[in-house]
């Protein structure tokens, strides 16, 4: 086994890898770029060396600071986790040449597969089932338009090296193709450096299954079950799940035999997954495989007991397989969500900033919590937004789901715009209870996963108002300890009046409505009053927010966090942001525009769709805006002239830049 390894990575993933070297007693090497000076990871493993500025093709996608960090520090291997140069044929030749163990595939294996080309051509030889399709080298766009009307719409053009979610676009009918694939190519080339793309047949209501496969150098493959990652948002996975729901022990052992097959046509080595695409009534063919630990790993051990990670250190110093496939076992069911910092109702639009409260579910033999962030880190506009993967076990999935929903609950951050309500909205979904599972599920639940504006329920703003007060008791109580008089009854707060009562209004304002709370205190509790309905309400509130509440004697578990004017309520499974109001503030007239579109977030300007002076309907595109590897249409927000452009192709662009001059036009 290894004295120390190097971790090529970031985030959840690095600090996940650590954990499993600590207990094997292997020492560990952390890199990190400017954006990760102070990063969980970098606290966390034994040693930490800097490879440069933030942005990945500057840091993290240098091979030579790499090679370079490993030698400096003696480590014998390179863990490259998932993403970054995880799949980087380059990459796993210099560790070969720098004599370093590369903890994955050899080269072949990665060659072989990374193009999503060759590789069907190899599963085709390996009588893999394919998906019909065109995966030649000729990139002519008249033939490869030719191909997919040959094959029939909808078709999937695809980026050959590709992968995430990223270079991806769905074709339903012909006079579409042409600007699907402009732009799948240049996303292509983007993310990969490569704009080789495939087309496809597009499988309708297609379920998206793969198959933890892993291999040892002598020459022994073993299949440990599969998962379903057939909830996806812009062909990223959102949810995953092990064993797939509906999976008979027939199809599951015909799917794990043709994942071997075709690991072992490559000479697999490692951690690997074989994704299949699958129709409703069972059938199923190769999409590519990974070579690579993927990001939904964690479902997979949770129901063999297994460790992936160490499995893949000890793989890599030689040894071989710890289990035959006869000794590999099913128990239970796992779900994992990913817990992101990003907008779901503004099409999943990343956010960045700093985490100012994080309190996730404690963890237990049934909940686990994967992340590379704590309480006051930020996720930053350089690399992907995910905060945590969230991981549940049970022992059926209706227990496994309802754990889920629980766990959502008991999440709690604030700082970033962030899904866990959508993931609870998921959850909850009559579809993916029922198991009505493809990968266009989120697009046809829309009306249950977006309901549009929300009015708080009554017992958020009482919940809001209470904590308000608890925590002006407690700073009372403060104050009157240092102060030369503690026992002076001029610092209660219990709401005593000669010959009346203290009466007050707390104001909170939800969108552009504006809710009264009026209080009246009394020694134990206050009475909180809505309109014309007065409610009973006492409680505690602990440092970090968290309450226990009784309003008119039902007793609830909450939180309010305040930040700033902020208060977020934390309620019944659901957040509700409230502003406190502040009744003496006299509002200033804002209005008035100024005429241009602003970034959403930094990013930089990869096309201009529609010139200065032209007249543009509602929703017309007007640049494309590429921002944490994925792109971004800016469009008209109503008819108008695009009067001028503010940047050009190629430029950076910060949150909140005007992108555009654009006039409305008049009514």
């Amino acid at each position: 086994m290894f004295d120390k390894i190097l971790i090529a990575n970031r985030g959840e993933i690095a600090c996940r890898i650590i954990k499993t070297a600590r207990r094997m007693g292997v020492a560990t090497v952390a890199v990190y770029s400017e954006a990760d000076a102070g990063a969980r990871h970098v606290r966390m493993a034994d040693e930490a060396v800097f490879i440069g500025p933030s942005p990945a093709r500057e840091s993290y996608l240098v091979i030579e600071k790499i090679i370079d960090a490993a030698k400096r520090t003696g480590a014998q291997a390179i863990h490259p986790g998932y993403g970054f140069l995880s799949e980087n044929e380059a990459f796993c030749h210099a560790c070969d040449e720098a004599g370093i163990v590369f903890i994955g595939p050899p080269v072949g294996a990665i060659r072989a597969m990374g193009s999503k080309s060759e590789a069907k051509k190899l599963m085709e030889a390996a009588r893999v089932p394919l998906t019909p399709g065109y995966h030649g080298d000729d990139q002519d766009a008249a033939l490869l338009k030719s191909k997919a009307d040959a094959i029939g719409y909808p078709v999937m053009i695809k980026a050959a090296a590709g992968g995430g979610g990223k270079g991806m676009r769905q074709v339903m009918k012909a006079e579409d193709f042409d600007a699907a694939f402009a732009s799948c190519k240049r996303e292509a080339a983007a993310s990969f450096g490569s704009d080789h793309v495939l087309v496809e047949k597009y499988i309708v209501r297609p379920r998206h299954i793969e198959i933890q496969v892993f291999g040892d150098s002598q020459g022994d493959c073993v299949y440990l079950f599969e998962r379903d990652c057939s909830v996806q948002r812009r062909h990223q996975k959102v949810l995953e799940e092990a064993p797939a729901p509906g999976m008979t022990p027939e199809r599951r052992r015909h799917m794990g035999e043709a994942a071997v097959a075709a690991a072992k046509a490559v000479g697999y080595v490692g951690a690997g997954t074989v994704e299949f695409i699958a129709t409703q009534d069972g059938q199923f063919y190769f999409m590519e495989m990974n070579t690579r630990l993927q990001v939904e790993h964690p479902v997979t051990e949770m129901i063999t007991g297994l460790d992936l990670v160490e499995w893949q250190l000890c793989v890599a110093a030689g040894e071989p397989l710890p289990l035959r496939q006869e000794q590999l076992h099913i128990n239970g069911h796992a779900l994992e969500a990913r817990i992101y910092a990003e907008d779901p109702n503004k099409n999943f639009l990343p956010s960045t900033g700093r985490l100012s409260h994080l309190a996730p579910p404690a963890e237990s033999l049934n909940v686990r919590v994967d992340t590379g962030v704590e309480e006051g880190d930020s996720i930053s506009p350089f690399y992907d937004p995910m905060i945590a993967k969230l991981i549940v076990w049970d022992d059926d999935r209706d227990r496994a789901r309802a754990r889920m929903l629980q766990a959502l609950a008991d999440y709690r951050v604030v700082g970033v715009n962030n899904n866990i309500d959508f993931l609870s909205r998921l959850v909850a979904c009559p579809a993916f209870a029922t198991a009505d599972l493809d990968t266009g599920l989120i697009e046809r639940e829309r009306a249950f996963l977006f309901p549009g504006a929300e009015t708080p329920p009554a017992e958020a703003f009482l919940v809001a108002a209470l904590a308000d007060l608890l925590r002006e008791r407690q700073a009372a109580e403060a104050r009157a300890q240092r102060s030369s008089d503690a026992t002076s009854p001029w610092h209660a707060r219990d709401g005593w009046r000669l010959n009346g009562a203290a009466r007050r209004a707390q104001l909170y304002r939800f969108g552009e409505t504006q809710t009264s709370v009026d209080v009246l205190a009394h020694g134990d509790g206050f009475t909180l009053a809505l309109g014309d309905h007065s409610h009973a309400v006492r409680g505690k509130i602990d440092e970090r927010g968290a309450m226990r509440v009784e309003i008119d004697g039902v007793r609830k578990d909450a939180a309010v966090i305040a930040a700033g004017q902020m208060r977020h309520v934390f309620l019944d499974g659901r957040v509700w942001r409230l502003a406190v109001v502040d009744p003496l503030h006299v509002a200033t007239d804002g209005a008035g525009g100024h005429g241009g579109l602003l970034a959403p977030m930094p990013g930089k300007i990869i096309a201009i769709i529609a010139q200065a002076g032209a007249k543009v309907d509602k929703g017309a595109p007007l640049l494309i805006l590429e921002a944490m590897k994925m792109e971004h249409t800016i469009t008209a927000p109503s008819d108008g002239v695009l009067k001028a452009h503010r940047f050009a192709v190629g430029d950076q662009v910060g949150d909140g830049a005007e992108l555009v001059e654009f006039e409305a036009a008049k009514a």
